[in-house]
């Protein structure tokens, strides 16, 4: 694989905005010769990445590209900018910032969330037993009975279910009619999702949503660039999605995946990075990281080439 050389690996990282919401997507750039990156703008979903959030990359990463890359990466809708417009922050958020700061970088996000309200608390929890119910194959009317227990989260199946079936010209009325129409795989992926999803109190959802669904979605990908069966990809894509329970809930991971009903693959992963899916989990985070080395030498494991991580990335 030469590009392992010669093409630079791309590192995404979501950045918030003042308010800790996400707001923006950094390009970090590894070594490498940055002319094997000139195609990557004509990929449709980096183009779509860079028309939905603003898409940034470092000045002087810039002064280093190929003055036409840099050009493709402007018309594609990604802005060179300072250093000084983007402060790191690994703790609490602040409450003031320098007038060059536009965006937060920074693991502040992933520190243990504020104490929740009871109503907060009991949401949460049913989603998770929504998640153990659905993972152990329940039966729909269990499933049902639960959802009844959640007005929000009611209220987002129907109207995501809805949304679907608009085209189809069919109403949805029931919980048992939207789970058959969603089907158990998707489902369990939305209900994942809602875990992370947006509570009152808790200022780290919208970026805890972003890095999770980020995190699922590219070791799907890279699952599939391995080879691996659509079953494992499946799993990959949970596996990355359960990875990040114990910080959403501020409890050892251990005590959150006990009573889940997943396989040990997954266990293995996640508590002990084990497996094939074990390292596409140490790959993903070594990306998150922009950790160029670690990244690398989690590719060269999984015999990926650097541009196919790009393309999954």
């Amino acid at each position: 694989m030469n590009d392992v050389i010669s093409v630079p690996l791309i590192a995404l990282r979501l950045l918030a905005n003042r308010k800790g919401k996400l707001s923006a997507v950094r390009l970090d750039l590894g070594p490498g010769n940055a002319e094997g990156l000139t195609g990557l703008t004509e990929q449709e979903d980096f183009r779509t990445l860079a028309g939905r959030f603003p898409c940034i990359f470092h000045l002087d990463d810039g002064a280093a590209l190929p003055p036409p890359l840099v050009e493709s990466w402007k018309e594609a809708g990604c802005q060179p900018v300072s250093r000084a417009s983007i402060e790191r922050i690994d703790h609490l958020l602040k409450t003031e910032y320098g007038h060059e700061v536009e965006w937060i970088d920074g693991n502040w996000y992933l520190m243990p969330p504020a104490k929740l309200t009871g109503g907060q608390a009991a949401s949460r929890a049913v989603a998770l037993q929504l998640v153990q119910l659905v993972a152990a194959d329940a039966d729909n009317r269990e499933i049902e009975a639960v959802f009844r227990r959640d007005p929000t989260l009611s209220y987002h199946l129907l109207r995501l279910v809805n949304s679907l079936g608009a085209g189809a010209g069919r109403r949805i009325t029931s919980f048992s009619q939207a789970i058959v129409i969603l089907g158990r795989l998707q489902l369990r992926r939305w209900l994942n999702l809602m875990l992370f999803a947006a509570r009152d109190g808790d200022h780290r959802s919208s970026m805890l949503l972003a890095r999770v669904a980020a995190r699922a979605r590219t070791m799907e990908l890279l699952a599939r660039a391995s080879g691996l069966d659509n079953a494992l990809q499946e799993q990959a894509f949970m596996t990355g999605m359960f990875s990040m329970l114990g910080t959403l809930f501020g409890m050892p991971i251990e005590e959150v995946l006990r009573p889940l009903a997943i396989g040990e693959a997954m266990r293995g992963a996640v508590l002990m990075r084990a497996g094939e899916l074990g390292q596409l989990l140490q790959l993903v985070e070594a990306a998150e990281e922009s950790d160029f080395a670690a990244l690398d030498a989690a590719l060269a494991k999984l015999r990926l080439a650097h541009a196919e991580f790009n393309l999954a990335a």
